[in-house]
């Protein structure tokens, strides 16, 4: 399989099952059993406390796609509950629960994991601080299938971040991204507010920036043979074949 087919076969089924365990309310159940309160602290405070203790202007600034309000009080309200650090690896063993219970039967996770430690090793993590933070939280080595789920996350956290990147390139804002990717309504549910329809015009900006995502992920695949994207690809199929449609 060639690079490129290979980063359109797995960047929707990765990014999906990620937005599938992050909405989960067994997800949200993690959070509520560690003592945070119901709303995005546990979201905000986990997914971003591997950046540490920092501003909150500068959290929204690395992670671009949510809007400011969402991310601030979400950030402030698992301030209390415990540090950042903490936060982020309560977070870590949530991704892993939830793969265990979501990951189908009979995958190689083995395999995958093996395959997935070789991209996620490869990539320069210059800027991309948020990609970098959740490459760095540790994995146990006795849990193959939430091990799996992790490296899911790791996966969509550097497309994410190469993808904020390209946007800024192509002359977008991050709220024109999401508004032209999700529409109105949906941008509004992930905190922009009154997000206005974007003129048509950007949207060759959005689909420049859309490509320019895949080009700065191709040497990540680069370092797989055509065999091991092939068998990547089926793997990420197989491992998220229990998304919702």
């Amino acid at each position: 399989m060639e690079i490129f087919e290979c980063i359109a076969a797995v960047a929707r089924p990765i990014h999906d099952f990620g937005d599938e365990f992050m909405s989960d309310e067994a997800t949200a159940a993690v959070g509520l059993r560690a003592g945070f309160p119901r709303g995005r602290g546990f979201y905000c405070r986990g997914r971003f406390g591997v950046l540490g203790e920092a501003p909150v202007t500068v959290v929204q600034a690395i992670q671009g796609f949510l809007g400011p309000d969402l991310v601030t009080a979400g950030w402030l309200a698992g301030r209390s509950v415990m540090p950042a650090g903490e936060a982020a690896a309560c977070y870590a063993q949530g991704v892993r629960e939830w793969g265990r219970t979501n990951i189908p039967a009979g995958v190689d996770v083995e395999h995958f994991n093996r395959l997935a430690k070789l991209l996620i090793d490869a990539a320069d993590a210059d800027a991309l601080p948020l990609f970098a933070g959740w490459r760095a939280q540790h994995c146990p080595a006795d849990d193959p299938v939430g091990v799996a789920m992790q490296r899911i996350h790791v996966l969509r956290e550097h497309r994410g971040a190469c993808h904020l990147t390209a946007v800024r390139l192509c002359g977008l804002s991050a709220r024109a991204a999401m508004v032209i990717n999700l529409g109105v309504e949906q941008a509004t549910r992930y905190g922009w507010q009154e997000p206005h329809p974007v003129a048509a015009t950007l949207i060759p900006r959005w689909q420049r920036a859309e490509q320019l995502t895949d080009e700065l992920q191709a040497p990540l695949y680069a370092t797989l043979t055509d065999r091991q994207r092939t068998e990547f690809a089926q793997l990420v199929s197989a491992l998220t074949a229990s998304q919702t449609p």
